[in-house]
């Protein structure tokens, strides 16, 4: 069945009606007439079954009519990532969102090549991707951080977790297993790799811990699912 985020509250019997673009999509994309129904949420209310009633040519309601999942927590894991180019980014933001992050927040390094964020670009990828998987949580969308605000700003009681091309190893299993529970954050750097200072940085900190990624060096959009689905399976809610 469609999905569909709404911006509103989700109450049984209450109607809603969708922005203009998601009407169109509805009705002159899918199709849909009156009676059929989708499933919509907004992040915070669980998913709801609701039917369409057409008013008009262009107007579009919808009657919001029984919950079918009940809202879950958000995850508690903070994706930081240098930006990439526009196609790679929108990629790589919603592979995250399928991965179960909780906060998408961009990172300007030393090689970052891509200095300016579309915020809104990435809250619609992050939308569309909660959309098609079946999510029912939209990650917080933060803006832009220099690395030394990061690092700065992190709250030490959090493991932040640095993926490091030059690590000395090639398996990352034993390290994220060593690791206390606890809540975590995750670091990939830009297509050009942290530098030298930055990684000298890094490793000094007390709660960072370097990881590789194997015996290849990965484009950042690779290494992002690559990492997410390493932490998921060791130290995440994949096995929780």
């Amino acid at each position: 069945m469609q999905r569909l985020f709404i911006n509103t509250p989700l109450t049984a019997g209450s109607h809603v009606e969708p922005p203009a673009e998601a009407a169109h999509y509805l009705t002159n994309v899918l199709r849909m007439k009156n009676g059929d129904t989708v499933l919509l949420f907004n992040g915070a209310d669980g998913e709801w079954k609701a039917t369409i009633h057409l008013e008009g040519k262009k107007r579009v309601r919808l009657g919001v009519v029984e919950q079918t999942r009940a809202q879950t927590s958000l995850p508690d894991l903070i994706y930081c990532f240098a930006p990439l180019k526009q196609g790679r980014l929108d990629y790589m933001v919603q592979k995250a969102v399928e991965m179960g992050v909780g906060v998408l927040q961009p990172v300007i390094t030393q090689h970052t090549q891509v200095p300016k964020i579309g915020i809104e670009r990435i809250r619609a990828n992050a939308v569309e991707a909660a959309e098609q998987c079946g999510v029912l949580n939209l990650p917080e969308c933060r803006e832009a951080a220099k690395l030394d605000r990061l690092i700065d700003e992190w709250d030490p009681s959090r493991r932040l977790i640095f993926c490091d091309e030059a690590h000395e190893t090639d398996n990352p299993l034993p390290i994220l297993q060593s690791l206390q529970p606890g809540p975590l954050g995750l670091l990939i750097g830009p297509e050009g790799g942290f530098s030298e200072q930055e990684r000298a940085l890094l490793n000094r900190l007390p709660f960072v811990t370097a990881i590789p990624l194997g015996p290849r060096i990965l484009r950042a959009d690779t290494a992002a699912v690559a990492a997410l689905a390493l932490m998921q399976a060791t130290v995440g809610d994949w096995g929780a």
